[in-house]
């Protein structure tokens, strides 16, 4: 923990030095340096243990390559302090300082407290369509939070990153807050919290479901846009980040870098990875008639991206300005950011929010840019897992698979392709196979495995997997703008009637769907990922762009009737299944060639109902829609970690999205084996009955419904 100290007026001020950026407490004081290059001035300003009296500035003197620094040798951990900046205030030129605003550090280890809006938090005086060139005299300081010194000493024990072959990960996209908010197992204060994810009997869910990777939406420090506010709402999501070493105090119950940290060290125990979603693109500060919070009064000119007339920010985000890493000194506020959560925080990895804009170079996107070379060299990130969302808003920003070797990236691709093939779309059976593969076609040419494909249907931002088979329009109203906000393309189907509904049929289509999408995903070559809640069908009532709803809408409900413990207990079966079988989720692509010449068989086939391999003219017909897979396990191309060949059992995966029964034609097993049924999604628990177990000849694949048949050898006497 990090006793507060009132602070004691200080005389001395020591040189200090400009490294490490930050307040560093060394065990006798405490050094700050802040990095500001067209800065004139610097001021520390030292406040007391409530945080609401300002009782001391000081002048730091120092400035070494643009860093300005001091030492106080008598201030302790707790200390709670911030920044004035002095400075040109000259817009025209992309100078915006103004010593009247007081300043976030930018890699505060913890920051105190939450903003509360007023018009003196902006630097210009809001007024008219000139207001931002003129400057704004309040002091901020009333309104502000306030960084705070840490010890950041933590009994880490053996605690130990988990290993994970990158096949062998199912990643689970979850919001601290929303995942416990609810919980009956959770005491009432810690609900929403880091600590909340300690409790057990939540901890036995996550290891019971089988995934192994947790990530969590963004825990970076955040505001609240002062718009939502105003309308009674809040900066749910958190892709408003102001502190990028500060886990935001909002999700814990007290100290909220030492419940971050046993939150890790506890999910670490029960052998889960936890990896964050981090946004490094942009900051809560806006565009040029945004507040002045952090870096914009720091030094505008050096942190963010201009447009060619400087009064204006560069946007590639759609969130008003973009981080400038062309600058090294930006681009080092990033790294030792990420090193920071993985040296002391010990997470396993991070997600990359509109990650097309950390590569920009001018203006376009650079596959070897100083971003990506810093990560591929460093010692303490490479090993870590890198997924990218491989795009922004910028133009030429739609970038998936372009991003180097050793990231992930986000398949949107997948995705729609996905929810198109079992909305029952023409004209897509070709796609879907390229899809389920791995998406060759977007990664191979960079020489890239299946890995580099992170696949989904539903993520945090639109419909839940309940919503999507629920739903065939947004219904946003909750968020105050008339329903315009959210995609309007949702590729969702409502199954015949929109939302909720008591027609049995509806119900029941809708339940297959589910199990449809989830065991594709789950069956598909590359890196599953499934959003928190759909294992029990979670709704946002429709809300495809929640992202401002801190409320039931996002809460996860813990209280599960009989179909959402059948969905839960579907998804742990087909996690198994992947788990089981290495072939499911192999390091390297199918080629659909010959790898058993004895035998005749292909890596991968694909066939027609009628038991026939497909034929290019197969693949162009736009009423397909039925398709069979049979992949081939007794000769894998791959070892296990002891460099053994790999053998496994051979499957055959049959799609049906037509509503009509196909009598599918199953081909012939080899040598005496005999086709075992593992999955049928016709049927409510995702198992058929004993008695069609073990099929022959035709079997009837029923309207929209997926089937796994693995090839069992013929018993021995």
């Amino acid at each position: 923990m990090n006793p507060v100290s009132a602070p004691q007026p200080v005389t001395e001020l020591w040189q200090g030095a400009p490294h490490p950026l930050g307040a560093t407490w060394d065990g006798e004081g405490v050094n700050f340096a802040l990095y500001s290059r067209h800065a004139q001035k610097v001021e520390l300003c030292l406040f007391d243990e409530t945080g609401r009296r300002e009782v001391q500035r000081i002048a730091l003197r120092e400035r070494t390559d643009f860093v300005w620094h001091g030492y106080l040798p008598q201030a302790r951990p707790g200390l709670l302090y911030g920044y004035r900046v002095h400075g040109a205030y000259q817009p025209e030129k992309g100078h915006r300082f103004n010593p009247h605003k007081l300043l976030l550090d930018p890699y505060a280890q913890s920051i105190v407290g939450h903003i509360r809006w007023s018009d003196a938090d902006f630097g210009y005086a809001i007024g008219n369509k000139r207001d931002d060139l003129s400057l704004d005299r309040r002091d901020s300081a009333g309104g502000m939070p306030r960084c705070q010194v840490i010890d950041g000493a933590f009994s880490w024990g053996e605690d130990r990153h988990p290993h994970f072959a990158c096949n062998e990960r199912v990643i689970y996209e979850m919001h601290v807050r929303g995942y416990t908010r609810r919980h009956p197992d959770v005491p009432p204060g810690l609900q929403g919290t880091f600590t909340g994810l300690t409790t057990p009997q939540v901890v036995d869910h996550l290891k019971s479901l089988g995934v192994t990777t947790i990530e969590l939406l963004p825990v970076q420090a955040f505001v609240d846009d002062r718009a939502l506010v105003q309308r009674g709402l809040a900066n749910y999501w958190g892709y408003n980040t102001v502190g990028f070493f500060a886990p935001d105090p909002r999700l814990a119950a007290g100290n909220a870098v030492d419940e971050f940290k046993t939150m890790v060290k506890t999910l670490h125990s029960a052998g889960l990875e936890v990896i964050l979603d981090v946004v490094y693109n942009h900051t809560g500060e806006g565009n040029e008639h945004g507040p002045t919070l952090c870096m914009r009064g720091i030094d505008n000119h050096s942190y963010y991206r201009l447009a060619e007339d400087p009064r204006f920010c560069a946007d590639f985000t759609g969130c008003g300005n973009t981080l400038d890493l062309r600058n090294p000194r930006v681009l080092q506020l990033v790294v030792d950011s990420l090193r920071y959560w993985v040296t002391e925080m010990h997470v396993d990895g991070f997600r990359f929010d509109l990650a097309t804009a950390l590569a920009r170079a001018s203006p376009g996107f650079d596959p070897l840019s100083n971003f990506f070379a810093v990560l591929r060299q460093d010692p303490v990130l490479s090993p870590r897992l890198l997924i990218a969302e491989p795009w922004d808003l910028g133009e030429g920003g739609y970038q998936v698979g372009r991003f180097p070797p050793g990231w992930g990236e986000w398949n949107d691709q997948y995705r729609d392709t996905m929810r198109a093939y079992w909305k029952g779309d023409d004209g897509l059976i070709g796609d879907f196979a390229r899809r389920l593969t791995g998406s060759s076609d977007l990664f191979a040419p960079n020489e890239r495995g299946p890995c580099a494909s992170v696949n989904f249907v539903t993520a945090h931002d639109g419909f839940t997997l309940a919503d999507l088979v629920s739903y065939n329009e947004k219904h946003n109203e909750a968020n105050g703008e008339d329903n315009r906000d959210g995609i309007d393309r949702n590729v969702s189907w409502n199954c015949g009637v929109e939302g909720p509904t008591d027609d049995p049929e509806v119900v029941g289509l809708r339940e297959r769907q589910k199990r449809n999408l989830l065991a594709t995903l789950l069956l598909s070559q590359g890196v599953p990922m499934l959003l928190a809640g759909d294992e029990v069908g979670r709704t946002q009532g429709g809300n495809n762009n929640a992202y401002c709803q801190d409320n039931e809408i996002n809460w996860l409900d813990w209280n599960w009737d009989d179909a959402r413990w059948r969905l839960l207990n579907f998804t742990k079966m087909m996690i198994g299944l992947r788990r089981a079988h290495p072939i499911l989720r192999r390091r390297d692509f199918f080629r659909g060639v010959v790898v058993d010449e004895a035998r005749a068989r292909k890596d991968v086939t694909w066939l027609k109902p009628d038991g026939h391999e497909m034929t290019p003219e197969e693949w162009e017909k736009d009423f397909a829609r039925c398709l069979g897979m049979r992949l081939y396990g007794e000769l894998l191309p791959e070892t296990d970690e002891r460099g053994r060949p790999l053998h496994d059992s051979s499957f055959l995966v049959l799609f049906n999205a037509h509503h009509d029964l196909i009598a599918f034609q199953l081909p012939d097993a080899r040598d005496g084996a005999h086709w075992r049924t593992e999955v049928d999604t016709a049927f409510e628990t995702g198992k058929a009955p004993q008695d069609a177990a073990s099929p022959q000849g035709d079997y009837p694949l029923q309207g929209r419904s997926l089937v796994v048949l693995r090839e069992e050898p013929a018993k021995t006497p």
